[in-house]
């Protein structure tokens, strides 16, 4: 991978990242930079070229509201004894968001593959699918019913997406997949119902605005006492 392909980039980059890109480059995990996806105030996600296929590199910025993280961790069980300096937190946080998605592989839930973490960089699969926000379902009922499918699977990987919207959901040939994991919480976390209950009218507002007539408290039901 050359380094003059960061050029453009210089500026999201600093060289502890520039070192951890060169690092998974060298351990087979891209060949090379493609392009930016999205650039944003937590994170910056590329596309990268993986021989014939892309995948996708998102990296975290180290300039980011690591208390905000820290705050958000600190009553998840699994992360309740993180403490230390900004960089470690935003390093666990990207950790985080690569445990969440194995865990959900496990119950078949439609993620990114994840293939590596580094520090804050995040390797995974990568979809050629718009966000649901800039592509409505053709069959809204279909999709939704999709959609609440695999948060019901998502629930019995112990887990609650936590920030769910229309703008981290993809529409992948009308199908959902669900991306964004790193605010994700163990059922244990002391205020998951109350954030459940906030994915779920994220998206009543959305899928009633398409038509559809759908009552919130049954609907987060059917997510909040799914069974094996």
């Amino acid at each position: 991978m050359s380094k003059n392909k960061f050029i453009a980039y210089e500026n999201v980059f600093d060289e502890s990242t520039l070192r951890g890109l060169f690092n998974l480059s060298g351990q087979g995990y891209f060949d090379n930079i493609e392009g930016p996806i999205s650039i944003g105030k937590e994170s910056n996600v590329f596309a990268v070229i993986y021989g014939k296929e892309k995948r996708v590199v998102k990296i975290y910025r180290t300039s980011a509201n690591f208390k905000k993280m820290y705050e958000y961790m600190k009553p998840d069980p699994r992360f309740s004894g993180v403490k230390g300096t900004k960089l470690s937190i935003i390093y666990t946080w990207a950790k985080k968001e690569y445990r969440n998605l194995l865990r959900a592989r496990e119950k078949d839930v439609n993620v990114p593959m994840p293939y590596a973490i580094h520090k804050n960089i995040l390797v995974m699969e990568y979809f050629d699918a718009p966000l649901l926000i800039h592509k409505a379902p053709k069959n809204p009922k279909v999709f939704y019913e999709r959609l609440i499918s695999e948060l019901q699977k998502l629930f019995l990987a112990g887990l609650v997406h936590a920030d769910i919207s229309e703008y981290n959901i993809l529409n992948d040939k009308e199908k959902p997949v669900l991306i964004d994991f790193s605010h994700a919480l163990d059922l244990k976390y002391p205020y998951v119902q109350r954030l459940l209950q906030r994915d779920v009218h994220n998206l009543m507002v959305y899928f009633n605005k398409l038509g559809l007539k759908l009552d919130e408290e049954k609907e987060f039901m059917r997510i909040w006492t799914v069974k094996n």
